[in-house]
């Protein structure tokens, strides 16, 4: 399969699965917002395939939102009620390689040379994988709670002994400010890879509001923002 196929039956997934509707609300839209809404509905449209009828998915979480103004408003019931939040990140590791494969087609490697790097699997007696990258996934971003994915990034840079993994967050928020809440700024992560940033961008356009549209391009313009797409070459880098 070529990349817009895989991006295409990436698309059929998730609308089979997850995307759909909560009463004629898209599941991804902010009920309150007119224009997340509208955004929502124009992803969906251009998606092209039926929404999922039961997008139970995340139902289950949706007493979260309730539990957090209570936490906000009873700080101490936190040393009670514990860690709240469910994080689905992904990680991807790279596995560290032989000396017989490092050799093979070159006599690389020589005696008494490059003994601790953790590439090299025959330096260490238990060679661990090498994080490669890690993946914060938001469905949706609605509240402070989704910065945690920053703060993620920010700890694995400062507690990295070697080199910096790729930090990324994927999300299929509609409304650009609030993907800008997580994606402006630098050094924290690489970037934000929306599910469907050129269906995005085409309800932008379309909703013709001037704020959104500045903002949408600032983000991608600025190389904050992407489509998934870009995400498996990204990694490749």
């Amino acid at each position: 399969m070529n990349m817009g196929q895989l991006r295409k039956a990436y698309h059929e997934e998730i609308c089979k699965k997850i995307l759909g509707y909560r009463g004629e609300v898209p599941n991804i839209a902010d009920k309150t917002s007119k224009a997340s809404i509208e955004l929502a509905q124009g992803i969906l449209t251009r998606l092209g395939f039926s929404p999922c009828l039961e997008p139970t998915v995340f139902d289950q979480y949706e007493h979260l939102n309730d539990l957090a103004d209570v936490l906000r408003k009873h700080p101490r019931l936190r040393a009670t009620l514990g860690d709240y939040l469910v994080t689905p990140d992904i990680l991807v590791g790279r596995s560290p390689v032989s000396d017989q494969d490092i050799n093979q087609d070159a006599g690389i490697l020589q005696t008494g040379l490059a003994t601790l790097t953790p590439l090299r699997a025959d330096n260490f007696p238990d060679p661990k994988p090498i994080l490669h990258a890690s993946i914060s996934c938001k469905w949706t971003i609605r509240s402070d709670r989704s910065q945690n994915a920053r703060t993620e990034g920010l700890d694995l840079i400062r507690n990295r002994k070697g080199s910096t993994p790729h930090i990324a967050i994927v999300t299929a928020e509609p409304l650009p400010s609030r993907i800008a809440s997580v994606a402006l700024g630098t050094g924290d992560l690489d970037c934000v890879y929306h599910m469907a940033l050129y269906e995005l961008g085409e309800s932008v356009e379309e909703v013709g509001d001037e704020t959104l549209s500045e903002t949408f391009d600032l983000l991608v313009d600025g190389k904050r923002l992407r489509d998934i797409s870009d995400l498996p070459f990204d990694l490749a880098i």
